[in-house]
């Protein structure tokens, strides 16, 4: 079968809308053009999610939402709560923030238990978890650190940056996290992904989920570039 890059390119895409002032209005539209596009999934705010689901029932695309966002600096029972509402209205990927006070104080084991809360009840629900690192607030030394204990926490997926906290998603980050986790593990480049170049630049990295708020711009952009290609 010929491969169709355009198809590839939509399957790798979170199409993302995080804005507090989305309305429903607003999440019907990131999900029909979801759905046109063949994106990944939507991801949206918790508070959207049942309405993501209802939209999307009879579509492939996936729903995901935030757990401790933007900060990270929930407590553990707070996370868990959230990802129980989220599974129970519809949610089938949770991205988490981890607990960034605790990786940064050096307890580690505080982290992962954190991570490992959310990850369980994930299990139960057959839900994915990707625990976003915040890359752009990390030392190359904490980088790995919460890496290790994200993968020994059970993520599916390592995820660089929430995109509202110092920088977003960088190809080194994103080799960086390819190089430290086994291959099971997904990595999610996020944050200020904008265009097609961009784009191809974190896959190329090693990313297989890009979160971005600009698939369409990226999709249409990535059409014209093959047709002259």
């Amino acid at each position: 079968m010929k491969r169709d890059p355009l198809s590839e390119l939509a399957a790798a895409i979170d199409h993302t809308l995080l804005k507090p002032e989305a309305t429903r209005t607003d999440v019907q539209r990131l999900c029909e053009q979801a759905r046109d596009y063949g994106f990944a999934a939507v991801c949206v705010n918790p508070l959207w999610v049942e309405e993501a689901a209802r939209y999307l029932q009879k579509s492939s695309v996936l729903v995901a939402t935030v757990i401790g966002f933007p900060l990270g600096a929930t407590p553990t029972a707070n996370k868990v709560f959230e990802a129980r509402t989220a599974v129970q209205s519809g949610a089938q990927e949770l991205d988490m923030v981890l607990a960034l006070g605790f990786l940064k104080g050096r307890e580690d084991e505080k982290v992962q238990e954190d991570i490992v809360a959310v990850v369980e009840l994930a299990r139960e629900h057959r839900a994915t978890v990707k625990v976003i690192l915040e890359t752009g607030l990390l030392t190359e030394e904490e980088k790995t650190r919460a890496a290790r204990l994200a993968v020994a926490a059970g993520a599916s997926f390592l995820k660089t940056s929430t995109g509202f906290l110092g920088a977003g998603a960088t190809v080194e980050d994103v080799a960086l996290l390819r190089r430290l986790a086994p291959p099971p593990v997904g990595i999610k480049a996020s944050g200020g992904i904008r265009t097609f170049a961009q784009a191809r630049a974190m896959l190329a990295a090693g990313a297989n989920r890009l979160g971005t708020s600009s698939g369409v711009a990226i999709m249409e952009e990535a059409r014209a570039w093959y047709e002259k290609h």
